[in-house]
């Protein structure tokens, strides 16, 4: 599948946001505001050539080795992850529900919909990129993860990661934040800026956001989102990356 160069000048598709919800702020011009966000850094330039491939074969080997786990025992598979595992944009969501559960492939349904055409919306299609989520099980009755399981299955997180080595990383929703971060504020204070994670030894540019299944019930938040999506579009001219 050919890739498309992201274009600081390329015009926001208007059309689509439009389809994405009300209160949207369209604008033609970018805003930066990564200018404004000190010790934001690249992760590093050299870093270890691993077959992926293999790799990813044995943390799934892992995964399924857990044991006396509620969300292993609710589940029908491993979600592990899809997409372009050569991808620098690594999208890490909170954990699959009964759709993902049932075919296996991450953000399905409404939820799956409305992230498709929130990445569309800056020119990216979500095949492209890399999806996985912070907890690969299901959690009985589509609950929320408890801190527990999120810490439990970091450790499967912080490798996968280490893997995938991406350019960027995308946190959507509260669990996956508290996955990677260990925050475990209101996302609504720390969405929408940049921040540094460390993951065995290596830098990675970080931004959190709403969860597409958050914006189906709670849809006023979706202006919050696409000021995140602008500088995701922004950090992605700013590294040259081809996505």
């Amino acid at each position: 599948m050919s890739k498309k160069v992201i274009n600081q000048n390329t015009n926001y598709n208007s059309e689509l946001l439009d389809s994405i919800g009300s209160n949207f702020i369209f604008d033609e011009n970018p805003i930066n505001r990564l200018s404004n966000t000190p010790n934001v850094l690249e992760p590093d330039n050299i870093v270890e050539k691993i077959d992926k491939k293999k790799e990813l074969t044995l943390l799934r080997e892992l995964l399924n080795s857990v044991e006396n786990c509620s969300l292993k025992n609710n589940s029908q598979k491993i979600l592990l992850g899809d997409g372009n595992i050569d991808s620098p944009i690594m999208l890490i969501g909170e954990a699959p529900g009964i759709e993902e559960d049932k075919t296996g492939i991450s953000f399905q349904g409404e939820v799956g919909s409305l992230l498709n055409k929130m990445l569309l919306a800056i020119n990216i299609k979500k095949e492209n990129i890399y999806s996985t989520y912070a907890v690969n099980f299901r959690p009985p009755e589509d609950r929320k993860p408890t801190s527990a399981e999120i810490k439990k299955y970091s450790i499967f997180l912080q490798k996968h990661i280490s893997i995938i080595q991406p350019k960027i990383i995308i946190l959507m929703g509260s669990t996956a934040m508290e996955s990677l971060t260990g925050l475990n504020s209101k996302i609504t204070i720390e969405r929408g800026k940049w921040k540094e994670v460390i993951v065995k030894n290596t830098n990675y540019n970080v931004i959190i956001t709403f969860n597409p299944s958050y914006l189906l019930r709670v849809p006023e938040n979706k202006k919050y989102s696409w000021e995140d999506l602008k500088l995701i579009k922004q950090k992605i001219t700013d590294l040259n990356l081809d996505i």
